[in-house]
């Protein structure tokens, strides 16, 4: 059974057709629902409710620092606090678009990092051309466990990342023909360190590049991992498994 750590599904676009992307996850025993606004939130609490595989992570995300208000940051604490939350994310920075508000955005993962402290929550990271200024953020302030999102850094990368005790979460990616730095830090990287995810309804994997992605498709994740390591099928899912409850405990 397959675990998708990432999975944006209640999303407009996947939310759209909730029951069949459901159906479909017969081989997917575990799923973290990512959520960046209240109403996503909402609709994955509906989807939890019904169904024990799914964990729900919310956060604000670093494109959205400018609209941002004290008032979003209280209802994070808020649901954090209650636990209505396993996972304060995805957070983090993204210089990719517009480095124009680059204080605004680390001036919000920093605070949205301290509610995860406070609430002992997990953080689930986004870290897009921004290397350098999240690591450096993460290893003063933060104090929970760590999953680096959709990895796509060098290897030199990835270990100043483990050393934080962290999880190292790969994606479709991993599966292009094009991908770059990713099979050689699945080589470099622990079994007891790596997670699977989808980042749906982006980055499909081989062979359905080019589909909207939703969490079943993240069995070719995990079959390219296995391919990559050598490793037993079973034994990398039962392992991923364990990794991503881990987080929880």
């Amino acid at each position: 059974m397959y675990t998708d750590s990432h999975a944006h599904i209640t999303c407009d676009p996947l939310y759209e057709r909730i029951d069949e992307v459901l159906e479909n996850m017969d081989l997917v025993s575990r799923c973290m629902i990512m959520c960046t606004t209240l109403e996503e939130f909402h609709r994955a609490q509906k989807v939890k409710d019904r169904d024990p595989r799914f964990k729900v992570a919310l956060g604000w995300f670093p494109s959205d620092a400018k609209t941002i208000t004290s008032e979003d940051l209280k209802a994070l604490y808020d649901l954090a606090a209650a636990k209505q939350i396993d996972c304060l994310g995805e957070i983090g920075l993204d210089y990719y678009w517009d480095t124009s508000f680059n204080d605004l955005q680390k001036e919000l993962f920093i605070q949205q990092i301290e509610i995860a402290n406070q609430t002992h929550l997990p953080i689930s990271i986004h870290m897009r051309d921004s290397t350098k200024d999240c690591l450096e953020i993460l290893k003063k302030h933060a104090r929970t466990r760590i999953i680096f999102h959709c990895f796509s850094g060098s290897v030199e990368t990835m270990k100043e990342c483990l050393k934080m005790d962290s999880l190292i979460s790969f994606a479709g990616p991993l599966t292009f023909k094009n991908a770059r730095h990713a099979p050689d830090c699945v080589l470099a990287c622990p079994i007891e360190r790596i997670l699977t995810e989808t980042d749906s309804p982006y980055l499909t994997p081989v062979p359905y590049r080019g589909k909207q992605n939703e969490p079943k498709y993240v069995e070719y994740v995990a079959k390219k991992i296995c391919e990559l390591k050598g490793l037993n099928e079973s034994l990398l899912c039962s392992q991923i498994e364990s990794n991503f409850l881990s987080l929880f405990q």
